[in-house]
């Protein structure tokens, strides 16, 4: 039914690209291996999900992200795979959890602060072209602060024993890795973003998929009073002068059209 809360073809969608977000994060181009930490590109099709999609498919394909982030790190570990898979955990059952939430819920929010910082662009009626490298670099960041922010805040005993420094160095080698990797990850995703999106736009526009949903929602609405509003005015028998005539004959198309839109609803 084309009133559920998210249509078929939206579902389909958001399954496309969580594959594309699967074999990039089993693939070279997905996850690069650093001596210390995975750097990765795999956030790209999680931006663009929540750009095309909406925050909500960007939660999905962050958790996606996540999710496979955390099979890597439990696979084949790193020096700093405690923190990212609860398989590796140093500390027990908190540990576990910290480390869910660095592989998961950080990327999750990928997802969900590109497609309502997107939300806010459109609002303000940005020019894409502007607001897509933006939201991709903005999205990478968000990557990069928050799992690095949270290994900061979670681990830094655990990242200074992994390092080989003391606690007090912990600070410099997080600013170090967002510096030396996150921000060339954030210029890379901008300029992907705005390359992919601005043809992406196009395509899931003339294909109306993405706010669809809402749309018909809406538009479910206006049609329905539209069609009791025509259906109390028209007149059915009686004369009516020259200009009433004319505004009828334009009544009874719109009847006719909004008849038909109320058959396809049903």
């Amino acid at each position: 039914m084309k009133t559920k809360k998210h249509d078929t073809s939206w579902m389909v969608s958001v399954a496309l690209m969580a594959a594309i977000v699967i074999v990039l994060a089993n693939t070279p181009l997905g996850m690069i291996q650093l001596p210390i930490i995975k750097a990765t590109t795999v956030h790209i099709p999680v931006i663009l999900g929540a750009i095309l999609l909406g925050p909500a498919a960007g939660a999905i394909l962050g958790g996606v992200f996540g999710i496979c982030s955390l099979i890597s790190n439990t696979m084949a570990p790193t020096l700093l795979s405690f923190a990212f898979s609860p398989f590796m955990s140093t500390t027990g059952i908190p540990g576990a959890i910290k480390a869910v939430w660095i592989s998961v819920g950080c990327r999750i929010l990928i997802g969900v602060a590109a497609g309502w910082l997107w939300i806010l662009f459109s609002k303000l009626k940005v020019n894409s072209i502007i607001a897509l490298p933006i939201v991709g670099f903005a999205g990478a960041m968000v990557n990069t602060i928050t799992v690095m922010g949270s290994i900061y805040i979670l681990f830094a005993k655990q990242y200074a024993e992994a390092k080989d420094v003391a606690v007090s160095a912990v600070w410099g080698l997080v600013m170090g890795t967002v510096t030396a990797s996150g921000i060339p990850e954030a210029i890379a995703a901008a300029i992907l973003v705005l390359a992919i999106g601005k043809v992406l736009l196009g395509v899931f526009r003339k294909m109306n998929i993405g706010k669809k949903t809402f749309r018909l929602k809406k538009e479910s609405r206006e049609v329905f009073f539209c069609y009791v509003f025509i259906r109390k005015k028209l007149p059915v028998t009686g004369s009516v002068d020259t200009k009433k005539q004319k505004f009828c004959k334009k009544i009874k198309k719109l009847k006719n059209f909004v008849d038909r839109c109320m058959i396809n609803m049903v």
